[in-house]
């Protein structure tokens, strides 16, 4: 064989050697392509992840946000002051001492400066006292608790009233939804602001003259707001609640419960509001700061809690007559609903984010 023919032979040397060969001028796809994965390589391919639920996956997201974590910190350090500090507190919020009015922070009245010369040890007002010589540090924390159980208290009852009506409005439809939903249009072209003090009047007369030991113990105000807020607050919810059941009540299991003879009780209660968790969650959770500030802008205006317990709006209310002499009185309370209130609503962002990604702004 001559010289010039030895390269033609450079393609089968290749193959013999176990190389595939591609003609660079072919257009037939490089069978190299084709090599199997080596066990290296498909370990880089392996993406292995825990099998998480639902609330789970929601909670590691929320974790995640520092925002609202730290709102979260912030309401129960809230609570904390407001439901443990008044177990060890020296002073409640009904003691008066005249000689110590309207003292400013840890001032101390002739009195009380008189007991520290002899040696005696008197506790400062951390915030002052009133125009009644009355610690103003524990009446801010009881109105802080106030406002937290109101909100809280109100937020169930608005999903408890939301989720049945709601429910049952999306899972029946036809009819039985229009009317319902009709309902709901009407008290939402109400004008809130009108219609809560005209109730809050007319209620708080009425409970004012029951008889009932639970309601002398709440006080007249206290069951007023809890009764305005079951009678207006809870359509939002239940529109909300309305439109994931017309969403999932075509769903698969759905249709399988219907055809084994599941009662619409059972499939609402085990199949449909657990779905809806995540929408009753975020809604419950901005609902708490409106009730807050509904509870104080009500109690600003004398129709909350009854005197002598103390609400964030009632001391702002009679903080105004001394504005100019004390603002410390009208910077307290303030500022109690101003962290109560915003703290709620980053973590109501936090928790639209966590358990409703396709929301997160």
């Amino acid at each position: 064989m001559s010289e010039a023919k030895k390269p033609t032979n450079a393609p089968l040397n290749l193959r013999k050697e176990g190389k595939p060969f591609k003609n660079p001028l072919s257009l037939q796809i490089d069978p190299a392509l084709f090599e199997k994965a080596s066990d290296e390589e498909k370990a880089q391919q392996v993406t292995m992840r825990e099998s998480v639920s639902f609330m789970r996956d929601a909670m590691r997201r929320l974790r995640r946000n520092h925002i609202a974590m730290a709102s979260l910190c912030v309401i129960l350090l809230i609570a904390l002051i407001a439901f443990v500090v008044p177990t060890f507190y020296p002073y409640t919020y009904t003691k008066q001492d005249v000689s110590a009015q309207n003292l400013a922070p840890f001032q101390y009245s002739a009195k009380e400066q008189a007991k520290i010369d002899r040696g005696q040890d008197v506790f400062p007002h951390i915030m002052g006292t009133d125009a009644l010589g009355r610690d103003y540090a524990i009446r801010v924390i009881y109105g802080t608790r106030i406002s937290l159980l109101v909100g809280i208290f109100s937020a169930l009852i608005v999903i408890i009233i939301g989720i049945i009506y709601g429910a049952i409005s999306g899972y029946f439809g036809g009819k039985v939804d229009m009317i319902m939903m009709r309902i709901v249009d009407i008290i939402y072209s109400l004008p809130d602001v009108l219609i809560v003090i005209l109730l809050s009047v007319a209620i708080k007369d009425w409970v004012s003259t029951s008889k009932s030991e639970l309601i002398a113990r709440l006080g007249a105000g206290m069951v007023s707001i809890f009764i305005v807020f079951g009678l207006l607050y809870w359509v939002s919810m239940a529109r909300q609640v309305r439109g994931q059941i017309l969403s999932i009540k075509e769903q698969e299991y759905v249709l399988a419960s219907r055809a084994i003879g599941a009662s619409p009780a059972r499939i609402i209660r085990k199949h449909m509001i657990p779905n809806c968790v995540s929408v009753i969650i975020i809604i419950a959770a901005m609902q708490i700061p409106s009730a807050i500030f509904t509870e104080s802008f009500l109690s600003f205006l004398g129709l909350g809690v009854s005197i002598p317990m103390p609400s964030l709006g009632s001391l702002a209310s009679d903080a105004r007559t001394g504005l100019r002499s004390y603002p410390w009185q009208l910077i307290f309370p303030a500022l109690s609903i101003f962290l109560i209130v915003l703290s709620f609503n980053l973590l109501g962002n936090g928790l639209r984010d966590a358990f409703d990604p396709k929301l997160r702004s």
